[in-house]
């Protein structure tokens, strides 16, 4: 099996020395995606904002790192409140439009977010080999 791999994408900013991706054969596990503007680096004060941008930078991460949407397995969801769950479920219809074929999802409430900042999300995923 190759060797581990970090996957940069372009335009994610990071304060720690962490890459936005890794990925091991099939395997790729991410870090923390949120709804930041790639160009800005700037965090929507809208949720729904912050989802569609997040849903955009899901599709960055998995796309760089040789796959797409298709190839995700699982995604945990943070979520300052349980409440705008139907903002955040809009986004995942539109990106797994199939319901016989979606990741599993774990969403989990959390308040240690800086606003702007209501959702973060990561995932797994396996590609195939080619």
């Amino acid at each position: 099996m190759e060797k581990r791999r970090s996957i940069e994408v372009a335009g994610a900013r990071h304060t720690n020395p962490i890459p936005s991706a890794s990925r091991r054969g099939p395997f790729v596990v991410s870090g923390a995606i949120s709804g930041a503007d790639p160009a800005t680096g700037q965090v929507p004060a809208d949720l729904d904002a912050q989802c569609r941008q997040m849903f955009a930078n899901v599709r960055r991460v998995i796309e760089t790192a040789g796959g797409s949407p298709d190839d995700i397995v699982k995604m945990t969801v943070w979520i300052t409140d349980r409440a705008l769950r139907p903002v955040l479920n809009k986004y995942w219809v539109e990106m797994f439009p199939d319901p016989h074929s979606r990741p599993a999802r774990h969403t989990v409430t959390s308040t240690d977010f800086t606003p702007p900042l209501q959702i973060q999300c990561d995932l797994m995923a396996v590609l195939d080999q080619d």
